[in-house]
């Protein structure tokens, strides 16, 4: 969430920016600081309060200490009340603080000043584009008739065990899921990213840590009985890793890599674009995670970027990338770029991967802090990125490899699936 001192000293410049998530932020914002200026004042007032209490309780010592107890016992009479006045203005300062808290989380992150105005992802600007789309044979077919075809993903199964948007991976198709996670995380370690098995299940608090909560509330699978949350993404339990902690300068940057599966509730609309692997409830990705130095989370940033690049040019995949506008942005991020591969069989590009800069968004809801060479408490930044969310990919290289004979199996996945073709 943003700071306080920093709305008070940026106020018009973080209305303005905030008006590219198409928000005229000025009421709450306002509000923001007349909730802190009450605090201070209540704040100031009950440290007085305390302080004149514990003034005159030492001198009630030393007057029964000088035989003075009838003056003792009316100075009592004051503390006794002083202590009314101080549980009142506990109560008060409380209040005050949660209705603050509750603001801030409501008030989305502040896009970078690069970041374009705009409403949807019709918005969005285009900043690269590579790979050559292939020409498929007359009977080119979308993945869901592919994945019928070969018997390789069952979405009729699924959705008898589950229902829809939970698909059933069978035979080289789930030997194919497979080998694109462990070849995702192998690329992340070789580019220094420590590999951690994450939990699948969260408490509130990480969620609120990340910025999934409140903003997202209804959208997450939610446990009412143990109060636990299906993750949506790693980037939860990986970033709330770093919740309350304290590190010292030089252990950064920090860079993990997860693999999870992910839960989403809004599978959302009907018709081709949400159809097999387009849109599901539950789906597999491979997740990069940085704690950086404010001074350098934007060059880790286009590291990331670059590293995503990188994969997707050995998958030999089309894809492009796009600088999110503000009203496309996620509620956590300053900016975000998407990756999309072209589906040639659908004729239409398909977003698998998002790469967001939070900047120090969700380290001050984490209180995730670094000690500088000063020796001063500093807010890290966070960074997160899919490296990479599997079912699109894999729709991409069913539809993009397949031949009249069957589905090629990309040059690079060959060691980890065994087998060069699905037929």
């Amino acid at each position: 969430m943003l700071q306080v001192a920093v709305i008070r000293e940026n106020k018009e410049d973080i209305i303005k920016r905030l008006a590219k998530r198409n928000i005229d932020a000025t009421e709450m914002i306002n509000e923001a600081i007349t909730l802190d200026e009450d605090r201070k004042a209540l704040q100031t007032k009950l440290d007085n309060t305390k302080a004149e209490s514990n003034a005159i309780s030492k001198e009630i010592g030393n007057l029964f200490k000088s035989g003075e107890a009838q003056k003792a016992n009316l100075l009592k009479e004051k503390t006794t009340q002083l202590k009314e006045t101080i549980k009142t203005l506990e109560q008060q300062l409380n209040d005050k603080v949660d209705a603050l808290t509750e603001l801030l989380y409501k008030i989305p992150n502040v896009p970078h000043e690069s970041v374009p105005k705009g409403n949807s992802e019709e918005d969005n600007e285009e900043i690269y584009n590579e790979g050559d789309i292939p020409e498929l044979h007359s009977n080119a077919q979308p993945h869901w008739e592919l994945a019928k075809k070969y018997d390789i993903i069952d979405f009729e199964l699924g959705n008898k065990i589950t229902g829809a948007g939970f698909p059933v991976y069978k035979g080289k198709g789930a030997r194919l899921q497979r080998a694109l996670i462990a070849y995702f995380l192998d690329k992340n370690t070789a580019e220094g990213y420590t590999e951690y098995q994450l939990p699948h299940l969260v408490n509130e608090a990480s969620c609120y840590g990340t910025g999934q909560l409140p903003d997202k509330d209804g959208q997450m699978y939610h446990d009412s009985r143990d109060d636990l949350y299906l993750i949506p993404t790693a980037e939860v339990p990986g970033t709330n890793v770093f919740r309350n902690v304290l590190l010292n300068e030089v252990e950064l940057p920090i860079g993990i890599t997860g693999y999870t599966p992910c839960f989403r509730r809004e599978a959302g609309s009907y018709g081709a674009h949400v159809r097999g692997l387009n849109r599901l409830h539950q789906f597999d990705k491979v997740e990069i995670i940085r704690v950086e130095h404010p001074n350098n989370s934007y060059k880790a940033f286009d590291g990331m970027i670059e590293h995503v690049k990188g994969i997707l040019r050995e998958l030999k995949l089309p894809f492009r990338i796009l600088k999110l506008c503000g009203g496309d942005a996620t509620f956590a991020s300053a900016m975000t770029y998407d990756f999309e591969v072209f589906s040639t069989a659908q004729d239409r590009w398909l977003e698998i991967s998002s790469v967001s800069n939070f900047e120090t968004y969700q380290a001050n809801r984490l209180k995730l802090r670094f000690k500088n060479s000063d020796g001063k408490n500093e807010l890290c930044h966070t960074l997160n990125g899919s490296s990479l969310a599997l079912p699109r990919v894999l729709a991409g290289i069913l539809e993009n490899y397949q031949t009249e004979n069957g589905i090629k199996i990309p040059e690079v996945l060959v060691p980890y699936t065994g087998f060069d073709m699905i037929s």
